[in-house]
């Protein structure tokens, strides 16, 4: 297998990128298992904050196993079982006396499908500040507005906050499951193919949401839409996958460097097959 490739921005010093103060997550050498399935192998590489992070690739690759090993989704399905470093400012996500709920509460997630709860608009951004006794009632109102303008919502529901959240359209429900994360005020923000549910337009609004607040939050985004990738991220993590022991296919990191050279001069042949359409 040909070596990764982990890029420092130019402006960095010549030091490990572990030394780098704007590395918020820090992956190390990790791998994933889903009973003796091995999903991912040996994934190394950093999230620097206030930037947007894409992971793309083909199907099957590990890129939404590695996005949830980072706020520990993968803990709820019984057979799965991580190897390897995940770190938070320095801490291992996977120590013993780390509480998941805290891990999830600091890094924030964005699923596929927009997945409001069928309650209403308010009661859907302030749910989360109220199960983790994260704000008095009398700050709710203020706490629910600022989440709502900033998923650039505010301006379409401020007149039926009390209506159902059912009623949105797509994409606004999308837009009100971010308010709904970062309501909490998490560091992190993931996002799983936040938009292959949307139309055109509705993608649109989301990209221009997340360039507009990646200046208060860090956002990884999981994708296969390249353009997309091009468009909103600051860095790109390219995944394939290589038959293992037993012909199954596990993913691995091919490259990882800043997003203008993973599309305009990748150092590895077959993340230049995959972003010209050669493969995958």
């Amino acid at each position: 297998m040909a070596e990764v490739r982990v890029a420092e921005s130019a402006a960095a010093p010549r030091s490990s990128p572990r030394d780098d103060p704007r590395v918020v997550m820090s992956i190390k050498d990790l791998s994933v298992y889903y009973g003796a399935f091995r999903a991912v192998r040996d994934i190394s590489l950093d999230i620097r904050e206030r930037e947007v992070t894409a992971l793309i690739g083909p199907s099957g690759c590990g890129k939404s196993t590695v996005l949830r090993c980072l706020n520990r989704m993968n803990d709820l399905i019984p057979s799965a079982r991580v190897e390897g470093e995940v770190r938070y400012h320095g801490l291992d996500l996977y120590d013993p006396e780390v509480h998941a709920g805290e891990v999830r509460r600091r890094i924030g997630m964005v699923f596929q499908k927009p997945n409001p709860f069928p309650k209403s608009i308010f009661e859907n951004v302030a749910f989360g500040l109220r199960v983790n006794r994260l704000a008095a009632n009398s700050e709710l109102d203020e706490i629910v507005e600022r989440a709502l303008r900033r998923a650039a919502l505010w301006d379409e529901v401020k007149d039926r906050l009390k209506k159902p959240a059912l009623g949105l359209s797509g994409g606004q429900q999308q837009r009100l499951c971010i308010a709904r994360a970062i309501a909490i005020d998490p560091e992190v923000v993931l996002m799983d193919e936040p938009c292959s549910a949307l139309d055109p337009i509705a993608t649109a609004r989301i990209e221009d949401l997340m360039q507009e607040i990646k200046e208060d939050f860090t956002i990884v985004i999981v994708t296969h839409n390249m353009q997309q990738a091009a468009r909103v991220s600051d860095r790109t993590a390219f995944f394939t996958t290589e038959v293992s022991e037993g012909d199954q296919r596990t993913g691995i990191l091919v490259e990882f460097d800043l997003t203008e050279r993973i599309f305009t001069a990748p150092s590895d042949e077959r993340t230049e097959n995959y972003v010209t359409g050669r493969f995958g």
